[in-house]
């Protein structure tokens, strides 16, 4: 099926999706988003842990909570669903063994000439596993991540705060790394009524989408801080909308930092540097998601 002009094959990539699928409601539109972009050839989806604090089964949840979007979309049994690793990694040198670390490790050794992308939507658990099982991946996959505190300070921030073990590991490795950090996704503004009226329509997995942020929105309207209630942060969606354009003037080279106790970064050293966004395309990451929901919708109907 197209949902788009068709990609040339020197163009496509191959990727692999790793999700805290079920910790909110905006890993779903990444996602959905993902399996409905041409340029991708889809090698997996990962579930990943967040934290024992919402759930004691958080791996399993985003599992489950995976397959449930490939069923809407009809798309059950056509890419792997796997397990990663259901706890944050006990120290830098222990890796939390996962079938989605293997995958990863798998698909970077592979003899497929085209570029491998792997994308964390939540802790990066399951690279630093790989990175530990097999070191040789570092040269054979670029990793675009969710993740850490604004620059250059750092601080609390979701997703590496349920591993800064893992994120140790692969700033302290040679793996090509994108990072989005929290200043630059929380660029993902948008208005529930823009979902009503973009996604909701749009079918089984549209209403689905929309149904579950407005439900998410709901049951944590207690909270002081967030959400606030007409608004949501599709803060996954950078990492699909990086890989269809990257935005070359819009990030800067740094030098890895180190993680502290506290999610601060230390500046230790220079030679090792990662690719840190300072802007998103807000505006053409929802576009797209929209037009390709539309086309898949009338295309299924």
């Amino acid at each position: 099926m197209k949902y788009a002009a068709e990609v040339p094959e020197l163009k496509k990539i191959r990727l692999i999706v790793n999700s805290d699928a079920k910790n909110e409601a905006d890993d779903q539109y990444a996602i959905v988003h993902a399996l409905l972009t041409s340029q991708f050839i889809v090698k997996g989806l990962i579930g990943a842990h967040f934290g024992p604090e919402r759930s004691k089964t958080s791996m399993l949840d985003s599992v489950k909570e995976i397959e449930l979007l490939l069923e809407l979309m009809g798309l059950t049994g056509e890419y792997p669903v796997l397990c990663g690793a259901e706890h944050a990694m006990q120290d830098e040198t222990t890796p939390a063994l996962s079938e989605g670390a293997e995958l990863i490790v798998r698909e970077a050794m592979s003899d497929d000439p085209r570029p491998l992308f792997v994308i964390f939507l939540g802790a990066i658990t399951d690279l630093a596993a790989a990175y530990l099982l097999n070191p040789t991946i570092a040269g054979r996959l670029t990793a675009v991540w969710i993740g850490g505190g604004a620059w250059p300070n750092g601080g609390e921030e979701f997703n590496l705060g349920n591993d800064m073990h893992a994120a140790n590991v692969v700033l302290g490795s040679q793996i090509p790394l994108w990072q989005i950090p929290r200043n630059v996704y929380a660029k993902m503004r948008v208005s529930i009524a823009e979902l009503k009226a973009r996604v909701e329509p749009c079918g089984a997995i549209g209403r689905y989408l929309y149904q579950q942020l407005v439900e998410t929105n709901d049951q944590w309207a207690n909270n002081p801080g967030w959400p606030r209630g007409e608004v949501w942060t599709l803060g996954d969606s950078p990492a699909v909308g990086l890989l269809m354009h990257d935005q070359p003037f819009d990030y800067d080279m740094k030098p890895a930092p180190r993680i502290a106790a506290d999610l601060s970064y230390i500046h230790h050293q220079m030679e090792r540097r990662i690719r840190v966004y300072r802007d998103i395309d807000v505006r053409f990451i929802l576009e797209d998601m929209y037009a390709k929901l539309a086309l898949f919708h009338a295309e299924v109907n």
